[in-house]
């Protein structure tokens, strides 16, 4: 079974990071936090203290499945060597998803060219190259996926969980979830 590695800086939207890695874990699938700081322990948007699973230089990108961005926070956008990984994993036609400020890094890296996507307001601009669709909570075109933002994680992980292992699979998560 491959991996989805979900990517964590300090400032992470909370919401984002971990309602993607419960509603993924709920689905049964093999999700590991990957630290992009110089520890385990990662310090949230609210100053939530999250360990995570790995630190980036442990990640084995030859066995993901999917690349995970949640959102709060441009520094994302400052880790090149996570950049440079995603952009090699996309360009094979991998998975990859970014929810809220995030699909930043994605426009950055040319990866949202002739596509349609979605942001968190005020960060239509840094996505380069992509059809705006700021009206969804999720966009999915071709291998990328983005989100709107925090109060829409439940969509943007049900989405994921569908992608990766059917629609049975989400409807059976968003029953035990309450979502109709």
């Amino acid at each position: 079974m491959k991996t989805i590695f979900l990517f964590l800086t300090t400032g992470f939207e909370e919401i984002e990071a971990l309602g993607t890695l419960d509603i993924l874990r709920r689905a049964e699938l093999d999700v590991k936090s990957v630290s992009l700081t110089d520890s385990k322990q990662v310090t949230s948007s609210r100053n939530v203290l999250v360990v995570a699973d790995l630190m980036f230089d442990q990640v084995d990108f030859s066995q993901a499945e999917m690349l995970v961005l949640p959102g709060g926070t441009p520094k994302f956008n400052d880790h090149e060597n996570m950049k440079k990984e995603l952009l090699a994993f996309a360009n094979k036609g991998n998975k990859v998803a970014a929810i809220c400020a995030s699909p930043m890094v994605l426009g950055g890296l040319g990866l949202l060219e002739g596509k349609n996507a979605t942001c968190y307001p005020g960060f239509e601009q840094y996505l380069k190259g992509a059809t705006l669709q700021t009206d969804k909570s999720v966009v999915i075109d071709g291998n990328i996926t983005t989100g709107r933002g925090p109060g829409l994680t439940i969509d943007f992980a049900l989405s994921l969980v569908e992608q990766l292992a059917g629609k049975a699979k989400r409807d059976e998560v968003a029953a035990g979830l309450l979502v109709q």
